[in-house]
C-alpha cells in the first residue's frame, strides 16, 4: 500500500510530545521536603498509627475467616442441609453465594470507616 488515499497522501497522526509537569515557582513544599530533622514524636504516631491500621485489618481478615469457617463446620456437622432446596439449589450453595457477599460488604465498610477515623485522630494528634 503506497499511503495514498484517492483524494492524495494520507495523513498519520502525530507522536504526541512529552510533556514534563512541575509544581509552579515558590509553590510550598510537599510534606517530606518540610521535615528534613528527625522527629521522635512524628515518627511514634506514624508507627502507631500503622500498628493500629494493622491491628484493625488483620482483626476484619480473622472475622471473616471465622464465619468461613464456622459455614464449613455447620455443613460438615450437619449433613441433611445438603437436602434443603431452594429454586433446586442446595442451602449451602445459597448461604455461600448470596449470603456471604453481604457480610463482606458490611466488614469493609465498617473497616474503612474506622480507618478514617484513626487516620482523623492522627491528624488531630500531630496537627496535619
Amino acid at each position: 500500500m503506497s499511503g495514498e488515499g484517492a483524494d492524495g497522501p494520507v495523513d498519520h497522526p502525530a507522536v504526541p510530545v512529552r510533556v514534563r509537569v512541575t509544581a509552579p515557582e515558590g509553590a510550598p513544599l510537599s510534606v517530606t521536603a518540610r521535615r528534613a530533622g528527625h522527629d521522635p514524636a512524628a515518627e511514634f504516631y506514624v508507627r502507631s498509627l500503622i500498628r493500629s491500621q494493622l491491628r484493625l485489618s488483620l482483626s476484619v481478615a480473622l472475622g471473616f475467616l471465622l464465619l468461613l469457617l464456622c459455614l464449613a463446620v455447620m455443613v460438615a456437622v450437619w449433613p441433611q442441609i445438603h437436602a434443603i432446596r431452594i429454586l433446586t439449589i442446595p442451602l449451602p450453595w445459597i448461604v455461600l453465594g448470596i449470603g456471604v457477599y453481604p457480610i463482606i460488604l458490611l466488614g469493609a465498610f465498617l473497616y474503612n470507616r474506622a480507618s478514617a477515623r484513626y487516620e482523623a485522630r492522627y491528624r488531630d494528634v500531630t496537627g496535619e
